[in-house]
């Protein structure tokens, strides 16, 4: 609450995925009771949809539409932020982009609030930060779980391999991974305008040349935000990124290793804590299908190595709903921004 009236928060990009996810997730935050105005493009305009329990109509963004607003996610395309954050800012908003395209931009930081306790070295954002960048979800889910193992275990290497669903690019390549599934079980071409690729029954480690979906931008954006919001607190990964022939869910296949030994219940014990969920061998092991809906990195772990000595290296299964770490983050990041606002505005 605000100067005795809740929040007013926009969603900008509300028709997409990550827009609908957002407002879902806020639904049941912290930011439950704040006013939520839905904005997206003129295609998407009229649209009705739900923000929480009301049903509500999407509105075509205008230079009023940031007028009286305290919070505005961008949650659409990298086109429409850059387009309208500096209209939303002038107007006294709080900005959040989900979108990364405001990366490089003067005074924007990247921000995990989760790992903030685990990076005292990193500063964060104060009342002249211009907009902050809500972190990749992949990124997220492997310091969510390296930063705590290495407070308690210190590390001296990590690898791992990440598997990146197609809704981490939006509903068309959603779409063109359902049409590639169903033109190969009926023996049809394939259409190719978002991977330039066969994805369908496949994995790949990169996609054609004219994909629109950029791969490799994906894996440096997750290399890129990794040393950024530890401040180089954990080693770096070696990271390489695998496109899966899945609508949702990341999944990841890290190899630690340690600076010294320990057992698996140990790791177990050390990784335990809020916004991760360890998984036992009684239970099925983590899958983008389990975590679909969970707000918890789900990780599982083995010893890398069958010698009856505690070992130093352990295999980490771990995943985790892409859509609502996301959305999650966002919430954080807009309530760690909220802390700075003066009577609702940013000065």
């Amino acid at each position: 609450m605000i100067a005795g009236r809740p929040n007013r928060i926009a969603i900008v990009g509300a028709s997409t995925l990550a827009g609908k996810e957002l407002s879902d997730t806020m639904a049941e935050s912290l930011l439950a009771a704040c006013d939520v105005v839905l904005l997206d493009s003129d295609d998407a305009a009229g649209q009705v949809t739900a923000a929480g329990d009301e049903v509500t109509f999407i509105q075509k963004i205008d230079k009023e539409s940031f007028s009286g607003i305290d919070f505005v996610f961008f949650a659409g395309d990298a086109e429409t932020t850059r387009k309208h954050w500096k209209t939303a800012r002038l107007a006294g908003a709080s900005i959040i982009d989900m979108t990364y395209a405001l990366e490089g931009e003067p005074g924007v930081m990247v921000r995990g609030p989760w790992l903030t306790a685990l990076a005292a070295r990193a500063p964060g954002p104060d009342l002249t930060t211009p907009a902050v960048v809500a972190a990749h979800p992949a990124a997220l889910m492997l310091l969510l779980v390296a930063s705590r193992l290495h407070a308690r275990r210190p590390l001296r290497a990590v690898s791992a391999t990440v598997f990146e669903p197609a809704s981490e690019h939006g509903q068309t390549a959603m779409d063109e991974l359902h049409q590639q599934t169903v033109s190969l079980l009926s023996f049809q071409s394939l259409p190719r305008e978002q991977y330039d690729a066969q994805v369908a029954f496949n994995l790949l480690p990169s996609l054609g040349d004219a994909a629109k979906v950029k791969l490799a931008a994906a894996r440096e954006r997750i290399a890129d935000h990794y040393p950024i919001l530890l401040a180089g607190a954990v080693p770096e990964p070696a990271l390489q990124l695998v496109q899966a022939p899945v609508f949702h869910g990341y999944v990841a296949s890290a190899l630690v290793e340690l600076q010294g030994t320990a057992s698996r219940e140990q790791i177990e014990a050390a990784l335990y804590g809020e916004h991760v969920d360890i998984v036992g061998a009684e239970s099925d092991p983590p899958s983008n299908l389990s975590a679909a809906g969970q707000p918890d990195v789900l990780v599982r772990i083995s010893a890398a190595s069958a010698g009856g000595d505690p070992p130093g290296r352990f295999w980490l299964w771990m995943a985790a709903d892409n859509l609502k770490l996301a959305a999650l983050n966002a919430i954080a990041c807009a309530n760690e921004l909220g802390r700075l606002r003066p009577q609702g505005k940013v000065q």
